[in-house]
């Protein structure tokens, strides 16, 4: 359960990224999966300062490509266009040429410039998109049935559940509102995560600001996340900042960016956890604190290197208390470290300290472990880098989804 309110922060019940002012979402069917919506957009009745983050597969999609183009182009965007079921990538110059033409399409219909749209697609790698059904499908959006909950449904694809929320802040006496939605379940392991990340905020900003904002924040949230250790050639989050909510420009210097970057913040790591927590086959969201490290990037390596672990994640997925796998990942994370003062605990209760091992309730251990949210904390004593990162337990269904996904 999120919480109504965090500090300064307001909680939207069933907020999403049309929940800003000036916003709107939507999705459909266009037949690129059977029955499930799959053809989504986002539209902003004003430019919009932007800024995004990709994925460093060296074998990027060809969406990803067009969506960095039009972003450079003047770091604007008012619309977007995604697409689930088929990831277009490595299909060639045929999947860019219909990627510029997602684009082109998208934008004709809704009256903007072809360089204020961004195209992202997720799904099968390597297979060409049916433009005919794309087409089909935006010639068939009306901006007025936007409603919150079809966009998040057009996205999806392995993913158990939609993800989406928002949060209201106060900045110059102005209500500000930053909205979010994600994708994502398997192949998940940043820089980036198969994940796509929406954020959207009335609040003006100016997009330099925006874009150094969003690359910070995304080291803390999005790319702390990891699944399966796999690191998809779609990954890519987009954040738009339109200006409705009429608040003096804000960047660093401004007296209230600690606010806007709280709410930027908590929507990103909510995000990532909503994405962390429906890997697929996953019964139990992980988190890894990490604290005492030499610096925050060490802590941040050792924290990935023990929510990506196998055998940790199947310890924990069979209930088994077994610190010597976490303490075998810290090793192999490549971070210096001094064994002899290194320290475990599950949740509470303290397993392994200063490099030698507890007395503990191996019953009570286990108990912990059947919950649905499982902490490890480690203290590693040797410095003040601290980092969190979240992951799943790995199951037999994981198994069962990714050896049929084609089919």
């Amino acid at each position: 359960m999120i919480p109504e309110k965090t500090e300064t922060l307001k909680y939207i019940n069933e907020g999403s990224v049309d929940t800003p002012k000036g916003f709107q979402s939507g999705g459909l069917h266009c037949g690129l999966k059977y029955k499930n919506l799959d053809l989504g957009w986002i539209y902003s009745e004003y430019p919009a300062a932007a800024a995004a983050v990709y994925t460093t597969n060296v074998f990027q999609a060809a969406p990803l490509l067009v969506t960095k183009d039009s972003i450079q182009n003047g770091h604007m965007l008012q619309g977007v266009i995604v697409n689930s079921g088929n990831a277009n990538a490595c299909t060639g110059e045929k999947g860019l040429s219909d990627a510029y033409a997602m684009r082109k399409l998208f934008a004709d219909h809704v009256h903007l410039s072809e360089k204020h749209v961004g195209v992202l697609s997720t799904g099968v790698i390597g297979v060409q998109l049916p433009m005919d059904k794309i087409e089909k499908g935006i010639e068939s959006i009306n901006l007025e049935d936007s409603f919150t909950g079809s966009f998040e449904k057009a996205i999806i694809t392995t993913d158990t559940m939609p993800k989406h929320l928002a949060v209201q802040m106060e900045i110059d006496g102005r209500t500000v509102t930053i909205g979010g939605a994600a994708k994502g379940s398997g192949m998940i392991h940043p820089n980036m995560a198969t994940m796509l990340g929406f954020i959207t905020t009335d609040a003006n900003i100016d997009a330099a600001s925006l874009d150094s904002a969003l690359k910070e924040i995304t080291n803390q949230t999005f790319n702390m996340i990891t699944v399966d250790g796999d690191t998809s050639t779609n990954d890519t989050v987009v954040l738009m900042a339109n200006g409705a909510a009429q608040n003096k420009v804000l960047s660093k210097e401004h007296p209230e960016w600690s606010t806007f970057i709280d709410g930027l913040t908590y929507v990103s790591e909510q995000l990532a956890k909503k994405i962390a927590r429906d890997g697929e086959g996953a019964t139990k969201l992980v988190e890894v604190q990490v604290t005492g490290a030499k610096d925050d990037a060490s802590a941040r390596a050792i924290s990935k290197t023990i929510v990506g672990s196998s055998l940790v994640k199947t310890a924990i997925y069979g209930t088994d208390p077994n610190w010597g796998r976490i303490v075998c990942a810290i090793g192999y994370s490549g971070e210096p470290l001094d064994p002899s003062k290194v320290s475990v605990a599950l949740g509470d209760i303290s397993i392994f300290e200063k490099g030698a091992p507890l007395s503990y309730s191996e019953a009570e251990a286990t108990t912990y472990l059947e919950q649905e949210n499982v902490v490890i904390k480690v203290d590693l004593a040797d410095g003040t880098g601290i980092a969190t990162a979240w992951g799943c337990d790995l199951t037999y269904d994981y198994v069962k989804i990714n050896a049929s996904y084609r089919t």
